[in-house]
């Protein structure tokens, strides 16, 4: 049975309770605020739904994710990189990033990433919990990706590309410098070719939970820098 949340109460039902059809559906109802959301991802728990519904909230079994050592990179993407066409920065116009990843897509009706749902990941933001990387081209913005840093586990949420491989740029950069920053696991909720193109497997949710439980607090030397280019990957970004 669906539990209906209280918009007092922060709780959430365990994530055992989700439903398997639809895979992963816990519970409906609450909000959106930081506390909220914060007390969702800690538990593995993410909000997705479109314009007109309710707030969803979900824990999928299996769930998907990268370790950062386990990236693949493609010859035909390490070509890319070698080529340093894009310039990639973090943190440096989080809005604009949010606004792009919910911009309509040719291949979906609509988008999940409301207005509300901006706004919600841009308090994030503001509180230092979300995150994004930037890729540009010429000046303009053509890739990018946001989610949440929390200990030594990052949380994507979405990406969006303007150029070819713009978003691979942007994720590898991104998974390079976790890796550096000692993280240990990269949260990609539901399973798509192109993630997995890039490394991601499927395990458990009872492991993913148990991966949280060991590093959602553990403190991390992981460094945003808004106006630094990324070294091996391309210049300083346009000012």
């Amino acid at each position: 049975m669906l539990t209906w949340l209280d918009r007092n109460d922060l709780s959430f039902p365990p994530i055992e309770r989700a439903l398997r059809e639809p895979n992963g559906l816990l519970a409906a109802g609450g909000d959106l605020s930081p506390q909220r959301l914060v007390q969702a991802y800690r538990q593995g728990i993410f909000p997705w739904f479109e314009e007109g519904q309710p707030i969803l909230w979900w824990s999928p079994d299996p769930r998907t994710v990268l370790r950062p050592a386990q990236l693949h990179i493609s010859r035909s993407l390490a070509k890319v990189l070698r080529q340093q066409r894009f310039e990639v920065s973090f943190d440096r116009d989080f809005p604009a990033v949010i606004r792009a990843c919910a911009a309509p897509r040719s291949y979906a009706n609509g988008t999940w990433i409301t207005p509300k749902m901006q706004q919600a990941y841009i308090q994030l933001h503001e509180q230092g919990i979300a995150h994004c990387v930037e890729v540009w081209e010429g000046g303009q913005l053509v890739g990018g990706l946001y989610g949440l840093a929390m200990g030594k586990i990052f949380f994507g949420e979405s990406m969006f590309s303007r150029a070819d491989n713009a978003s691979k740029v942007g994720f590898v950069t991104l998974v390079r410098h976790l890796e550096r920053s000692g993280f240990v696991l990269i949260d990609c909720q539901m399973p798509t070719q192109h993630l997995h193109s890039l490394g991601a497997q499927a395990i458990s949710r009872r492991e993913f939970a148990a991966c949280l439980h060991t590093y959602a607090d553990q403190p991390s030397d992981v460094r945003w820098t808004p106006h630094g280019g990324v070294p091996g990957i391309g210049a300083e970004p346009p000012h």
